[in-house]
């Protein structure tokens, strides 16, 4: 039972990830606008990506292991030209395509860096969430957000959800040992 739902889980992630952005798309294209997307939010989920595809890619990871992040690159970077294309200058575009390229290979010049921006990666990702919740929150309006994309990611990771659960049962359970620890005092 554990291979085959480990298996379950890995292909459907991948399989999610292959078309979670395409709602998103399909809302910013039906609507003809990029109203309630936050751009900050999409470039920190970008470098996030980029960073996670790097990382991988620098330590000879197996493919499956990180197939889905070159998908939500090409996926990212469509949704970010459309947003660009309906906030009327795609040209702007250019400069953030640009950086994401030269950080690609700014990422591998020293093994530290790439290490460090791998450590970061958690903490830029939670950035994108805040950076939209802080813009729907600002504007009071979503717009062409898609319910359907953030559901799709929503479900990419509840996969971990069980790690982050036992995760703070562990630590609860070394809090409450350590705090009925009783101290051994040497006899004299």
């Amino acid at each position: 039972m554990g291979p085959l739902l480990l298996g379950f889980c890995n292909w459907s992630t991948l399989g999610v990830c292959a078309a979670l952005k395409l709602p998103q798309i399909s809302a910013v294209l039906a609507a003809r606008s990029a109203r309630g997307i936050s751009l900050p939010s999409l470039l920190l989920e970008l470098a996030g990506f980029l960073v996670f595809l790097r990382y991988q890619c620098y330590y000879q990871y197996p493919l499956l292991t990180y197939l889905e992040y070159p998908i939500l690159i090409i996926q990212d970077l469509v949704l970010l030209l459309c947003v660009f294309h309906f906030n009327g200058n795609v040209k702007r575009a250019a400069p953030y395509v640009i950086l994401l390229v030269v950080s690609w290979f700014v990422l591998t010049l020293q093994k530290w860096i790439i290490d460090t921006a791998m450590n970061l990666c958690t903490f830029i990702s939670a950035a994108s969430k805040f950076a939209q919740l802080q813009y729907l929150w600002k504007t009071g309006d979503s717009g062409a957000v898609s319910a359907l994309t953030w559901i799709l990611a929503s479900y990419t990771c509840a996969i971990l959800l069980r790690f982050v659960v036992m995760l703070a049962l562990n630590i609860w359970v070394t809090v409450t040992v350590l705090r009925y620890r009783k101290t051994v005092t040497k006899a004299e």
